[in-house]
């Protein structure tokens, strides 16, 4: 729940606060609340910020780095995570969390670029090969640079505690299901068996954000990027499943329900997105396919719509006896996440 002043004011005209209350209670909840993120000026600027700095020495870096060799590309990438860990520093002694957590995902961002640098120097690199294709080819050559990251990161978040910080964490993991793809199926198998490692390891990384969720609900939400890269993972690998089977489509779109359905229950609304899309693409090939040209399939979606939204207003009708019911039944860990989520 956001905190603001009007909202303590309407309590007030209720009768649950007293006038002379408003004030000291606003700023008491306001100087004891943990900085978030929010859609204000001052935090678009911190992340634009941040991501054109990250940007600039990872997706953007181009082939003038090449004139300083492996060891100068290593020693510089060392010299701007110097300078990136002192302004963490310095934001974190200022209790600005969100510019610190850009800053020390700034430095975790480098160390592939450091690890290229470092391979380069040491003649471990292929002459053919420029970092900048990291961002745009599956190649198994990446799985060391990968493994570099997540070490780093793992010690950066662990040291720092920032929930942005598991961002490139989580983006190194996405990288790495593709990549581990090609270094297991390499040129025997197609691309449907590459897809499917893909999801098998972004449904190994959402039952991880899951972990990760329910052991830090009771602190920060460290959960987010690990959900969004590992449901990225796990439905763009589904997604890619071709098949002629209509059985294993309505197989696809109760998945895609599924998914909506525990992005309800959790309050993830990146489950819900693409749940939704997936959805979206079953009905279009039932309406270009299974059901083309013909006059009763656009009468029966419409019918299917407005008894969803009706089962929606049942729901609501019902909601808090039902989820009290269904809750008795789960771990004291996840009644205690859910009932988090519901504020």
């Amino acid at each position: 729940m956001t905190l603001s002043r009007s909202s303590l004011e309407s309590a007030a005209e209720k009768g649950l606060l007293e006038p002379g209350q408003i004030d000291p209670l606003f700023e008491y909840l306001r100087s004891n609340s943990i900085e978030g993120p929010r859609f204000d000026f001052t935090h678009v600027l911190y992340y634009l910020g941040g991501l054109i700095a990250i940007g600039a020495l990872t997706l953007f870096m181009n082939l003038g780095w090449g004139q300083f060799g492996g060891w100068g590309v290593f020693f510089i990438c060392l010299l701007y995570a110097g300078v990136g860990l002192a302004i963490t520093n310095r934001f974190r002694n200022a209790e600005r969390d969100i510019p610190a957590g850009i800053c020390g995902a700034f430095v975790v961002a480098l160390a592939p670029v450091a690890i290229y640098g470092f391979q380069q120097g040491m003649g471990w690199w292929p002459e053919e090969e420029v970092y900048r294709n990291y961002h745009r080819y599956i190649k198994f050559l990446w799985i060391y640079m990968e493994l570099g990251t997540l070490l780093i990161g793992a010690v950066v978040l662990w040291r720092y505690r920032y929930p942005f910080l598991v961002m490139p964490i989580a983006a190194t993991l996405w990288y790495m299901s593709m990549d581990i793809a090609e270094l297991i199926a390499g040129d025997i198998v197609g691309f449907r068996e590459r897809a499917a490692i893909t999801m098998w390891f972004g449904l190994a990384m959402t039952l991880l954000a899951l972990w990760v969720d329910i052991r830090s609900r009771k602190t920060i939400d460290y959960a987010f990027w690990l959900y969004l890269f590992g449901v990225m993972a796990f439905w763009g690998g589904m997604t890619s499943q071709d098949s002629d089977s209509e059985l294993a489509k309505l197989l696809y779109f109760c998945i895609n329900l599924v998914l909506i359905a525990v992005g309800v229950i959790l309050v993830r609304k990146v489950f819900v997105v693409f749940g939704t899309i997936g959805a979206c693409i079953y009905l279009g090939h039932l309406a270009d396919e299974v059901f083309k040209d013909s006059w009763l399939f656009p009468i029966a979606l419409t019918l299917i719509g407005i008894a969803v939204i009706y089962l929606g207003v049942i729901w609501q009708k019902n909601e808090t006896a039902i989820t009290s019911r269904v809750r008795d039944y789960l771990p004291q860990q996840i009644r205690e996440l859910l009932e988090g989520r519901s504020i």
